[in-house]
This record gives structure tokens, sequence and C-alpha cells, in this order.
């Protein structure tokens, strides 16, 4: 027996007196957490006009003449065919204009609510979110090695998120615990992100059912009422490129559209398998599928919140082995981000992506390649932002600290040069005059403490105290940084009263299946 929203609001007004109450319960932790970037950069376009005029006429005449599959889901095939869409079997044919025009609904920025108001984040517009790594069955620590992931791994990437002030997002599967049945580790996954931090957090898509578990444990946290009125849960669906979309996925998708949270719609695609190899053939095949899940969004609840998602890598011709941090996808990851500013709706994509086996050079020249364009394209959300090894097989600790410490200066970067009068700095100027120093001038006394981005990581010292500290490089800081952070965790308040109808549900839920690990 499942604990209905109505109990859980009940509980929570008794627990804690009412509304107002509530929301004081879901701010917690004494962390001084970053606000979401809000970008004064310009973003770097690479399509012009007529490009992107022509990309999207291809991508129409994809929807119109080869049409995309919706397979085994005859509730959206009725959608699409009552929306004027030509179905014929499973294929779905599209006149043109159709998809944009449905689209049109969808907001053009909106404001996923975490259990504490503060941690709340505007997906969309000028801000750009950061979210940790996402899917990995393996982790890798330095002391450790590969293993596979379990539970306490994942309850440890959302405490180390949590943490960290310049990762504005709790993430979904930041791993995959393989050590709880398939069918009922969702229910403490989301239940981590709950308990373990008050950022927003991403839902479970890996079945409808289990879609429709993450919203009811929205609505214990947030209320049932404040849920339907507000996205607090997001959440990625992906296509099943090239040109198919699952009945898994769809499930997912019309759970989360119809409870009005958003959905991230991410054609995945490894360039020259899943689509062509050429950066337009990628970008028109990832709009034609993008639009299309977009749209069924807006069939389903009219207003609901949608992300327009791309993942696209390059693979080795010579292996099939996805490569990272090449110059193919960074310029289609521009190009979608254009496209999908014209469809006024917010993007995803990026983050820290390489295919390195460790946390080394490799790791971090590619995943700077993927980052770099990602703050310069305008991406809204950004999930695998830190952790990412391994193609996205792996989660790794050291790799987490590290590229968190580059989001930091990413987050400074975007907020361009300060033309205010202490960032003009004219006193300085004019107190030191020619032939002296500015080292101990008033204006740089009042800024020394913020006046530079600090690393974490970096060692800035001489080669001599380098060498007496135990000549450590990065990944050893990291590791080092990581553990201090758990063993110092202290989790956010939660109110005792959501924590127990948490519990009720899980216990449930769990008792209703057997265990499944296929």
């Amino acid at each position: 027996m499942n604990v209905s929203a109505e109990d859980g609001e009940t509980r929570t007004r008794r627990g804690r007196g009412g509304a107002e109450a509530r929301r004081a319960a879901r701010r917690g932790g004494p962390i001084q957490q970053m606000r979401y970037v809000e970008r004064k950069l310009s973003v770097y376009e690479v399509l012009t006009q007529e490009g992107l005029e022509l990309i999207e006429h291809n991508a129409d005449t994809v929807l119109e003449e080869i049409g995309i599959e919706f397979r085994d889901d005859p509730e959206t095939l009725a959608l699409w065919k009552d929306a004027g869409a030509d179905v014929q079997g499973s294929r779905v044919r599209f006149p043109r204009g159709l998809v944009r025009s449905l689209i049109r609904t969808a907001p053009s920025s909106f404001i996923q609510h975490g259990r504490n108001p503060d941690r709340s984040v505007m997906i969309g517009g000028n801000a750009t979110v950061f979210a940790p790594v996402y899917g990995p069955p393996f982790v890798r620590t330095l002391d450790e090695g590969r293993r596979y992931a379990t539970i306490e791994d994942f309850r440890n990437f959302v405490k180390l998120a949590y943490l960290t002030p310049v990762m504005h997002h709790s993430g979904g599967t930041v791993c995959e615990p393989v050590d709880l049945p398939v069918n009922k580790r969702h229910l403490d996954m989301v239940a981590a992100h709950i308990r373990y931090s008050d950022k927003p957090f991403m839902g479970s898509v890996t079945a409808p059912e289990r879609a429709a578990d993450s919203v009811e444990m929205a609505r214990i946290v947030f209320g049932a009422d404040f849920v339907d009125r507000n996205c607090v849960l997001i959440n990625l669906i992906n296509a099943n490129s090239p040109m198919v979309w699952d009945s898994v996925m769809l499930g997912a998708l019309k759970t989360y559209a119809r409870a009005g949270q958003a959905c991230i719609v991410t054609p995945f695609i490894l360039a020259g398998a899943m689509a062509p190899v050429t950066a337009a053939g990628v970008l028109t095949q990832t709009l034609a599928e993008a639009m299309t899940g977009m749209a069924l969004t807006q069939l389903v609840r009219p207003g609901a919140p949608v992300v327009f998602g791309s993942f696209a890598s390059s693979i080795s011709m010579q292996s099939g082995a996805p490569t990272f941090g090449t110059p193919e996808p960074a310029l289609i990851l521009y190009g979608a981000a254009q496209l999908a500013r014209r469809l006024n709706v917010p993007f995803r994509s990026g983050g820290s992506l390489c295919a390195s086996k460790i946390p080394d050079a490799q790791a971090a020249y590619e995943s700077m390649q993927t980052m770099l364009p990602t703050m310069m394209g305008g991406v809204n959300f950004v999930l695998h932002s830190a952790g990412w090894l391994e193609g996205g097989l792996v989660s790794s600790y050291e790799k987490f600290i590290m590229d968190a410490d580059q989001l930091g200066m990413m987050q400074v970067f975007s907020e361009g040069i300060d033309l205010s009068e202490n960032g003009q700095a004219m006193s300085a100027i004019r107190e030191v005059g020619p032939g002296s120093h500015y080292l101990g001038c008033a204006h740089t006394q009042a800024n020394f403490e913020t006046a530079f981005y600090r690393s974490t990581i970096a060692d800035n010292n001489s080669f001599e105290q380098w060498q007496a500290e135990g000549e450590k490089d990065a990944a050893a800081r990291a590791n080092q940084i990581w553990k201090k952070m758990l063993a110092e965790y202290q989790a956010p308040a939660l109110d005792p009263a959501i924590d127990e109808a948490l519990e009720d549900f899980i216990v449930r839920k769990k008792a209703s299946m057997p265990d499944a690990f296929v």
C-alpha cells in the first residue's frame, strides 16, 4: 500500500504546523553555496541565419518524409494521430510545422525548486546549472582502483555534490548502485538525494512506474499541490537514435509531463554509428528527434517544462569507441544551442567529458575541450559537470573534485569584466603612480581576498615546498580533499515527519514486489 500524496502532506502539516513550517524545514545546511551561473558573456555562435534555416528545413524533411518510430506505445500513437500526424503502424510522419507549433506552449525558462528554497535553480535564459556525472556502473578511487558502484558510493557522491559550493544541483544517477535490486534501487537513490542534500534533484526514468514513484516521493517532500503547480523534478529522457522512441522512455516522459515536471529530451548520438558523420547531419537528426519528444510533452500537458538536450560524441573510425574533446562535437554543441534558442526552450549539453581511464592529462584536456564550448555556447543545464571518466562508465571521486575546481573557474569567468568603480581601479592607479608597486596600496588591500580565483587543487608553491609535502600530484591532492569532505559532512535538516513518510512509502513499495536483478 502506497502512502498517498495527500497523506504525506497531512502528516507534514501535523509534524511542523503548515506550509510555512514545511518551507522552513526544507531549508538546511551551513554550507555556503554559490548561486547558479548567470552568464554575462555573449554566447558564441557558429551558424549563420541561413545555416540555421537549412538545418531546420532538413529536420522538417526528415519528420515529413522519413518519420520517427514510436514503438510499443499505442497511447502515444493515438495522441499523434489526434494531433494531425500520419500514423502508419509505429511510424509517425509529421506535417511541416506541426511539432514546432506544439512546442510553443513550453516555457522558455522555469525554476526547479530545491527543498531548501535558497538552492532552487533557474533553467533557461542566461542561467547555467552544473549537475554531477550521471549513469556510470563503476566508480574509481586512487586507493581502490575501478570497481562496481554501491549504494554507499551513491550516497557519497550526493554528499560531495551537496558540499561542493559550485555544484548547483544534486543530479540523478550519480552512479548505478549495482548491489541493490534493479526494480527497487530507484527508491533508495531518490531518498538519498532528499536526505543527504537539499539541492534540486532528478527522478528515475528506467521504467514508467519508477518515474511515478519519484513523483510520489517528491509529493511527500513538497506537498501534492506544490508539485502540481511547480517543477521539483527534472529527468533525462533519451531517444533511441536513430529516429526511434521506445516505450520505456515514452512512459517516463508522459509520467513526468502529466505531473508538470521537467523532461530533458536528449538524443544520445555517437556520430558515425547512430547518426551521420557530419556535424550538419548530426544537428539535423538531433533536432528532428528532440522536437518530437518535446512536442509530445506538450500533447500530454501543455505548458509542462521541457529542455532540448543534445549529447553528441564522435567515434574512432578504427575501433568504434566513443571519443571526447574533439572539435566536431563542440561544433554540434554550439549549433544545437542556437537551434534551442530559436525554439525558445532551455538547452542541455556539455560537461566534463573524457575517454581517459584515470584522472590524468588526457582527462583534463578532453574535459576542458567540452566545458569551454559548454560555457561559451550558452548551455543552461550541464549534466556530467564533474566526476565523469572512461566515456561515462566510471564515476571518479578524484576527478569529481578536480572538475569542481574547474567549474569554479568557469563560474568566475562567466561574470565577465567588472566595470564598476572598484573594477576600474582608478584609485589604485592614482595612488601608486609611476615606478612603484601595487602590493601595499589601499585598493589591493581591500580586494586581496577576492581578487583572483583560488584553486583548491593547483600547487603554486616552490619546488622545495612541494617536495617537502610529499610530491603530490593533482589526483593525490583531490583524494585528500574528498576524504576530508566526507569525514566532515553534516546532513541538511529534514523534517522528521517527511523522513518518516518517505521511509513508510519505501518500505511498503519494496514489500509489494520481489527483488529483480535484471
